[in-house]
């Protein structure tokens, strides 16, 4: 997985169109190295874990026990989205930017600056919901990009596979259009090996991740929130065609010919 990781960054820093990054993509990384910046350099650990509990997602803020966090009900709305421009430390957030840059370059250039940061913020407020009910009452606060980065990685297996699509770009194919090919159906994208197989590598890495057989940080008790990612990745996979300015194939084949 680092190595798949260190792959991407670096296929991304490339110059051909497929890896020019929109500013959008520019804009997401921006923040999040910005807030991780000015927790790890301008905070003292008090201040940081104050942040925390006001930025985070806990699910115990909607039990009995949340009344003694900071935030109060705003805070209860808000810690969908901004648990999300957290990070635990260099190594979470460079492997989310790394997956973050090819997907959400995907993702931007066919949705838009405004269409992909609405898309983005609802696949996040998918994977914290899925976190609360997977974790009830927990009081670990969740933090990390991961769910958004699912959902864009999911919304993007809708169209990159297509005839004429991103993908083509490796084989030099100089289409300019290849962001905007319709996408493939819910169900031609199911029966489709090359995104079944991606999806089954994809969840394999979350199981063995997300339920300890390989630990990340283990030292500093981390864990990965595997339900939350999940919740992320179904959202947008579901989500991708009320966001997706193109439309999918079936529209298109279903149009009367002239």
């Amino acid at each position: 997985m680092y190595a798949l990781a260190a792959y991407l960054v670096t296929v991304t820093q490339r110059k051909e169109p497929m890896f020019n990054v929109p500013p959008a993509v520019l804009a997401t990384v921006g923040v999040l190295a910005a807030v991780h910046a000015m927790r790890t350099l301008l905070l003292n650990e008090e201040q940081d874990f104050q942040l925390l509990l006001t930025f985070a997602f806990i699910p115990a803020r909607y039990g009995s026990a949340g009344g003694g966090l900071p935030g109060g009900f705003g805070a209860e709305l808000w810690t969908f989205f901004t648990y999300a421009f957290l990070h635990a430390d260099l190594l979470h957030i460079g492997l989310n930017l790394a997956w973050l840059l090819p997907f959400g370059t995907a993702l931007a250039r066919r949705f838009g600056t405004w269409r992909y940061t609405a898309f983005m913020l609802v696949v996040a407020a998918a994977g914290a919901f899925a976190h609360l009910i997977s974790h009830p009452g927990a009081a670990v606060p969740m933090i990390g990009a991961s769910a958004a980065i699912s959902g864009a990685m999911a919304a993007a297996l809708r169209f990159i596979f297509q005839q004429g699509g991103p993908l083509g770009l490796w084989r030099g194919d100089p289409s300019s259009d290849a962001y905007q090919v319709p996408a493939s159906s819910l169900i031609d994208t199911l029966r489709d090996p090359r995104f079944l197989i991606f999806v089954g590598v994809w969840f394999g890495l979350n199981a063995l991740f997300g339920l300890g057989s390989v630990p990340i940080g283990a030292a500093q008790g981390q864990e990965i929130a595997w339900q939350a990612h999940i919740g992320g990745f179904v959202a947008g996979f579901f989500l991708f065609n009320a966001f997706d300015p193109v439309g999918s194939q079936s529209k298109y084949d279903a149009r009367p010919s002239g």
